[in-house]
Order: structure tokens, then sequence, then C-alpha cells
């Protein structure tokens, strides 16, 4: 029986990833739970195991290509007897579960409620059928908006474009054409009316291709065409030898969007203070020389991640959420830390949860667990949510200071500036000694300038001397 394997909701409500490495090829022979590929959702790179054993007959995606939730992703031969392609199959042999789990319970084709399959390292499985598509369509029209009408060309252009692709009619007021959310902000920003473009992905579903192409077959009217400049200069749209291309995906298209809704949602303000650190620079040093904590690998940053802590519960505003929907402000009982980490694929902030519950030690190793994951894209989905507020180390680029961008949800984010050694007031005289400018952003919202203050100066008093923390705990 050749059975279909679509593309599995992998949590946070996305609706597509993107192909980033085939682990295996048609005609390889897969095991239950073998993992077949690597996707890179909008976070992270997520393994994916195979639902079923058999024999691979079709990969329905290339490396680089983007699939929709739902889609085929590949198909496989199972071997097993059926009156049909795709036709279900509930036998234990073909049903992964977690490990430990033992086998899971035979599913009833006749209840709509029955949990599907588990498949390892993601929830229940992808329902199928006329309800998964009711609930589909009415998720889509729940959470996007109406295209605004006077961004939408005219439907004569579309159609009487030569070339252009076969549209269809408008749908009525009442319903919505079948695209995700990605597919319709896209849409909009080329300013292709949906209603006018005929979907070809799976039962109908409109793709970025059939929005790009609608956009590249229409016309350029003579109101939307630049004027001719006199200006040498590249113009904006404009090929030119040596020009590089990059496409807008994965993590560098989470934190565009994230950045933006951040920086026009929650108003900012940055304070900063510039404090003597060489306490705690002896500190690391005589750390990483004692050899108790040998495997241990103590950093400038894993201090001020344990000093952020320990001054959050003095003022806890500092580790709150804004909730407009309720009109409340929600203070959270733990510090799930975020540090933010540069990576090949971007900027990504795993959280440590329950931080203030860690000892400096402890703190240490799951912050360099982190950092080690997120730099080979091995971070998990789970690290990279619930986050209440975030450190990043602008340092370690050779960066003063900077006024750091907030995480959406978070009220605060404390920028590490690079260790400098410089000329400094010290017991009355001047000396050497080691400097570091901390930025602290702030959702103003949230937290008022004596707020931030308190905290930032909390921060600094244990950096300037580390024994102080112990009259903060």
């Amino acid at each position: 029986m050749i059975r279909d394997f679509p593309l599995p909701d992998l949590g946070e409500g996305l609706t597509e990833s993107e192909i980033v490495a085939w682990r295996v090829a048609v005609g390889d022979r897969v095991e239950l739970n073998q993992i077949i590929a690597d996707v890179e959702t909008a976070k992270a790179v997520v393994e994916l195991p195979s639902p079923f054993a058999g024999v691979v007959t079709a990969l329905h995606a290339g490396e680089g290509e983007t699939v929709n939730v739902g889609a085929p992703l590949f198909s496989c031969d199972t071997g097993e007897g059926g009156s049909g392609e795709g036709a279900p199959d509930d036998s234990a042999a073909a049903r992964p579960v977690a490990p430990g789990a033992g086998a899971a319970p035979a599913r009833d084709q006749g209840a709509d409620d029955a949990p599907g399959p588990n498949l390892v390292g993601y929830g229940a499985g992808v329902e199928s059928g006329p309800k998964r598509r009711a609930r589909r369509t009415a998720l889509a029209a729940d959470l996007v908006p109406a295209l605004p009408a006077e961004t939408a060309p005219p439907v004569d252009d579309a159609a009487s474009a030569p070339g252009a692709p076969p549209v269809a009619a408008a749908a009525p007021p009442s319903e919505r054409p079948r695209s995700t959310p990605p597919v319709r902000k896209l849409a909009h920003d080329l300013g292709v009316d949906l209603a006018a473009v005929h979907g070809t992905g799976e039962r109908g579903l409109i793709t970025r291709a059939d929005v790009e192409a609608a956009a590249s077959a229409r016309p350029t009217s003579e109101a939307t065409m630049a004027p001719e400049s006199t200006e040498t200069g590249p113009q904006v749209g404009a090929a030119a030898v040596g020009d590089v291309r990059i496409p807008i995906r994965g993590v560098r298209k989470h934190t565009a969007a994230a950045m933006v809704a951040s920086a026009f949602t929650a108003p900012h303000v940055t304070e900063f203070l510039t404090i003597d650190v060489t306490a705690t620079m002896d500190l690391v040093r005589s750390l990483r020389e004692d050899r108790a904590f040998a495997g241990h690998r103590v950093t400038p940053l894993a201090v001020v991640a344990k000093a952020v802590c320990l001054a959050a519960r003095r003022t806890p505003d500092v580790n709150a959420r804004w909730e407009e929907s309720s009109q409340e402000i929600v203070q959270f009982a733990s510090v799930n830390l975020g540090i933010a980490a540069a990576t090949e694929r971007g900027l990504v902030v795993p959280n440590v949860k329950a931080a203030e519950r860690l000892t400096l030690i402890e703190l240490a190793d799951a912050i360099g667990e982190l950092a080690t994951t997120a730099r080979e894209g091995r971070t998990r989905p789970a690290d990279l949510t619930g986050g209440t507020l975030s450190i990043t180390n602008v340092g370690v680029f050779g960066v003063d200071a900077g006024t750091p961008i907030l995480n959406p949800g978070e009220a605060v984010i404390l920028a590490m500036g690079a260790v400098r050694r410089q000329p400094w007031e010290h017991r009355g005289e001047i000396a050497l000694r080691e400097v570091m400018t901390l930025s602290l952003s702030f959702d103003h919202r949230l937290v008022d300038g004596q707020q931030a203050a308190s905290f930032l100066t909390d921060v600094g008093a244990i950096l300037r001397d580390p024994a102080r923390a112990l009259t903060m705990i």
C-alpha cells in the first residue's frame, strides 16, 4: 500500500516549514520512527521521524522548498494489503509511539474526536477528511483579516495579462480564499487579490508560487511605474552585476516580524549604567582556576544572568507581561531567562526555565548548553517559547552599548557591553580597572523609569561587588 505522510503541525501555530535536508532517497527502506528529514520552522530545525516502515516511493518537495502543513511530504510503500492508495491503516505496526509509551490504542474511524497517533517529537497526528478541512478553513478565517480592497488590483488586469495563470471567480463576501497567513501577507505586500488567484495547492490552497505568478503576470500600470531617473546609482528592484538576493525566510523572517511587532507595539525606553566590574572578572578567573569547578565554564554572562535573577526578585515589574486582550499585567512567578544567541541561521533567543532556582554553576552550564545547541541548529521549540526577560551580550562583538529591542511579550532586555580596561576612580585614586556598560531597554507601559533604574542599579551593584548578592538572597 502506498501511503502519504503529510507535514504535521510542529506547534506554535506554524503553517509551513522549509525542507533543510532529506535523510532518505527514493528507493530507501525506512524503519518506524527513523529520521527522514530536517525541516526548518520559523524558529528551529526539527528532525521528522517516519510514521511507518516501508520503501520510499516519492519525495514531494526538494531541499530548500517550503511545504504547507497538511501537504504531502513523502510517500512510502508499507507493503501492506489495502483497497487503494492512501487508504487509512490503523495497525499497530504503522503507528509510531513515544519511547516507553507502549502500543497506541486503535483509533475509531467513526469518532472524530479520537486522537491520532503521536509522532515522536510532536503532538497528535494530523487530522484528515472533511472535519480537518473545516477546521483549517475556520482557523484561517478567524486569524487572518480580510485583504483591504484598496490594495487589490482590478480582476480584469490579472485576467487579461498575457500568460497569466487561470483565475477563479471572486469569492462571496462571506467566504475567503483558502491560503495561509504568510501567503496572505505576501499577497498584501505584492498587491495581489487572492480572490482572483487560482490555488494549485492541495484542495485548492493558494500557495506562494500562485501569488508570485499572479504578481509577475499583472501588467505594470503607469501609476505604479517608477519615473525615469538621471541618477547613475542603482535603482530599487534593478539587477546589477554582483548583487546577491537572499530569500527572507526561516529565522530571519521570524526575527524581522517579531522585532517590527515589538518596536511598534511597546514604547521602548533605554537606560545606561557604566560600572567597575573588576571584582566580577576576578571571581570568574578564580572559578576557572579552581579544580572544584573543573568542567564548568563560568563566564561574565553567567554572573550577569545570576545578578538579573536576584534583581528581578526585588523589582518584579521587570518580569512581567502586558496583556492587551484582558487588560491585565501578568507578573511571572519564575524567571525564564532568554539568552540571545547569534547563529548562522540568524538570531535566536532560547531561554533557561526557572533560572532563579539555579546556582551560579548550574546557570553557567545551562547557558553553555543553550548556546551550543543554538549554534548547531538543534534548539527545541520548547526552549524558544515562554521567555519572561532576556539578556543580549553585545560585548563579545566589541560593542560598548546599544538600545536592544524587546522580545515580544517581555518587559525588559539587558545588553552587556564589552569589558575594557580604562582609568577609573577607585578608593579615591585613579587606577586601571575593568569597566562595562549595561543597557536596559524596557516597555514603558509596564515599567517606569524609577523601577528600571532600581533594577539596573541592583544588577550593577552585584557586578561591582559579587558578595553583595548575599544581601539579596
